[in-house]
């Protein structure tokens, strides 16, 4: 893996992975570490949703269903990222809606070249051109959703040809040199293809580096209860991705458990938090729910004020080892109107959706599995995990 990532990613790309996100991550988490010890309250990345527009309407999508969609004003984006720098942090996962639909998208990456960011796309958008200009800019990692085969894209997605255009995209990624991810939101109608030995090979012939894995959370206008995980398929999860890190030419990424493979919420580590495309700042993407928005001041003084955020960082972990959406909606209620929280769904009815919503199993139902791989135990101790957590 690490000689396919040196001989076919184009140089300059492979400068910034290595400096802007490695060494610069690396220090980004040092000082997040100090800081919790110092009980300040500052995220070590940001995740970013800078539209709500999207050319696909997906299940479990937090984003469909919107009154009225909202877009990023640059100057707002420019300052997020400004601010989060001189907190010493140089990290950011840029979401939608589709990022891509977003106009000053390489304006943003172009102005902060000293950044590394993780672009979260459908892939639908990803043509030559705009792996070029990527290639370009070389400051940014593509991550590629990938929902399941030609059976099964088009219903998740709510599009027509995703798959192909899908596949297309990692190509056009991977020829243009781009340090490529796929993600997939496992469910029930994808397990096979997430477990399947045909498709990860045929991700690595295709020169992808990282692959994702994320737990369908049932979230959204659409979303689609019946998907969701139950616990056996969780732990067969858990099982799968331990015995793949021993066995595959690719990172394999998750953002739910530690080395020693017990649950947590990276959101409740206040490792980092989602400011949506209003300016919203939310605990995690699919907990929609705030008392802060970027332009009620300086984001260092947001955080240190914000009781919201820090009862949520002391609250949770003596509630769940999971998704607290899944494993005890009725509560996350409860304490969003302790705060008077108010409903950033964009929809005005996410307390009533979650009330009704059925509990489902999450990540933190499972007994603990201990990774087998070293390098996994090591980076996901000190800085695999911390990077690569949104919740």
């Amino acid at each position: 893996m690490l000689k396919r990532l040196l001989l076919k990613t184009d140089k300059k790309c492979l400068y910034k992975f290595i400096y802007n996100l490695g060494f610069k991550g690396a220090i980004s988490i040092n000082r997040f570490q100090k800081r919790l010890k110092n009980g300040e309250l500052f995220p070590a990345f940001h995740f970013i949703s800078v539209t709500d527009d999207c050319n696909l309407r997906c299940q479990g999508c937090w984003v469909t269903g919107k009154m009225e969609n909202s877009r990023m004003e640059f100057e707002t984006l420019d300052r997020i990222i400004s601010e989060t720098k001189e907190q010493g942090s140089y990290f950011f996962g840029i979401l939608g809606g589709e990022p891509l639909l977003y106009k000053p998208l390489f304006e943003i990456f172009e102005k902060h070249s000293d950044c590394y960011f993780q672009l979260f796309t459908n892939g639908t958008l990803l043509t030559p051109a705009i792996a070029e200009k990527l290639r370009k800019i070389a400051n940014v990692t593509p991550l590629i959703s990938f929902e399941g085969d030609q059976n099964v894209a088009d219903i998740r997605r709510g599009g027509t040809g995703v798959y192909e255009k899908t596949q297309a995209a990692i190509v056009n990624s991977t020829n243009a040199g781009l340090v490529t991810g796929v993600a997939m939101s496992v469910c029930k109608s994808n397990m096979e293809l997430a477990f399947s030995e045909d498709f990860i090979h045929s991700l690595i012939k295709n020169g992808v580096t990282y692959l994702w894995y994320y737990i369908y959370r049932p979230v959204g206008e659409n979303a689609t209860v019946e998907l969701s995980l139950a616990q056996e398929e969780i732990e067969a999860l858990r099982n799968f991705l331990v015995d793949a890190r021993t066995k595959y030419d690719i990172v394999i990424v998750d953002a739910y458990w530690d080395e020693n493979g017990k649950g947590l919420c990276p959101a409740a580590s206040g490792l980092s938090h989602h400011i949506n495309a209003s300016g919203d700042i939310e605990p995690c993407p699919v907990i929609q729910f705030a008392t802060d928005n970027v332009n009620n001041g300086k984001l260092i003084d947001i955080y240190k004020n914000s009781t919201f955020l820090k009862e949520f960082k002391t609250e949770i972990p003596n509630k769940t080892k999971g998704c607290i959406i899944m494993d005890d909606p009725k509560w996350l209620v409860d304490y969003t109107k302790k705060h008077a929280a108010k409903d950033t769904s964009g929809r005005g009815n996410e307390a009533e959706r979650l009330l009704d919503m059925q509990i489902v199993a999450s990540h933190g139902s499972i007994k603990a599995i201990p990774e087998k791989n070293r390098f996994y135990r090591f980076a996901k101790k000190r800085a695999f995990f911390g990077l690569g957590a949104y919740g």
